[in-house]
């Protein structure tokens, strides 16, 4: 486990959290600019010196008695800006993060492999794209083994092709890692592609926290005010449809038709997203309908305001987000506990 107990009193903001998140996957910290995520990190890293504890699967790291300086933390940072040492080649750069925890070091050639910058390693910074710059900070901050990765919004600084390029080696190493991660964020997709764990922020304070699956399908959570609102499905790939570049995926209680993904075998793990406009609901079992995803669902909850209604659906152990109009919510007469059925008009498929 990770835990920290955190206080920082400045003049226009407190920060005062308690976190305890897991000792291995990625925890994703998520809310507002301003609202402390990078403070925390900082914390955590003994860069802001905050007053109470921080304990890393064991191994105190500060108390009331006790501060471990940041240069004697195990731990790699990855920030927006990859800040590569411009004299040094690739694997000069990474050499030098490999000498940063005396003892702790390890072979870099899987995390050269895994991150896919080997016909780099003899190229310097500025020859580099944004993209290739920051999978090249992420090995140098992994070769030094250390026991805890921070990353601070390191897709922020990139366009939408070079998040593009670099998400799906992030996806790599969340996968064959074997790491605790705390990654700040302020991008709900980059939440839902990488995190297990998800901490909600705002103005110092942790509004919620806990396995990312069930603070998605909580309606009653400020994030699904936001227009990209939904949850996220995890699910095995059970049939490919070759003729309509399709596959099935199966989750406790359904499956979803999506598309195709090139190397998802028959019984590999896979993650969609679901957002909460791409699902309506029908007290009827619809009959001829481009829809091809309809499934039984019961309605848990909802949350209205003046002009739309967040609605919280059980398929199964799974729960699906929709979002209606309030015309139509007062029109079907909703209300907990009946039995409908939800379309689902797109699934977003992320691994």
């Amino acid at each position: 486990m990770i835990e920290a107990r955190l206080r920082l009193a400045r003049a226009d903001f407190t920060l005062d959290v308690a976190l305890a998140l897991p000792g291995e996957g990625v925890s994703a910290i998520f809310g507002p600019s301003g609202c402390g995520k990078t403070t925390v990190l900082r914390a955590l890293a003994g860069l802001e010196t905050a007053a109470g504890r921080v304990m890393v699967n064991g191994e105190t790291w500060q108390d009331g008695q006790r501060f471990v300086p940041t240069h004697a933390r195990p731990l790699g940072y990855v920030i927006q800006d990859a800040v590569l040492f411009p004299h040094l080649s690739v694997r000069a750069n990474i050499a030098y993060g490999a000498r940063r925890i005396a003892g702790s070091a390890i072979d870099p050639a899987p995390l050269i492999e895994l991150l896919g910058i080997g016909a780099l390693m003899d190229r310097r910074p500025a020859t580099l794209s944004g993209g290739e710059r920051q999978r090249v900070a992420i090995a140098r901050a992994l070769a030094a083994g250390p026991r805890l990765l921070l990353m601070d919004e390191p897709l922020a600084a990139l366009d939408a092709r070079r998040k593009a390029e670099i998400l799906p080696y992030l996806e790599r190493l969340h996968r064959e890692l074997q790491l605790p991660v705390v990654y700040v964020t302020h991008s709900m997709d980059e939440v839902a592609r990488l995190a297990d764990h998800l901490v909600l922020m705002d103005t110092g304070r942790v509004l919620a926290a806990g396995p990312l699956g069930e603070l998605l399908a909580r309606a009653d959570l400020p994030i699904h005010r936001a227009e990209d609102a939904g949850v996220v499905v995890d699910a095995t790939v059970a049939e490919h449809d070759t003729r309509y570049g399709l596959m099935r995926i199966a989750f406790d209680g359904g499956s979803l038709w999506v598309g195709a993904a090139a190397g998802a075998g028959l019984g590999e793990r896979v993650r969609a997203r679901v957002l909460a406009r791409d699902v309506s609901v029908t007290r009827q079992a619809p009959g001829e309908t481009s829809i091809q995803n309809v499934l039984p669902a019961v309605l848990q909850a909802l949350h209205a305001d003046p002009h739309t209604a967040l609605l919280s659906l059980a398929v199964g152990r799974q729960v699906l987000l929709a979002r209606i109009t309030r015309r139509s919510l007062d029109g079907l007469g909703l209300a907990p506990g009946d039995a409908l059925y939800a379309q689902v008009k797109g699934v977003a498929l992320m691994s």
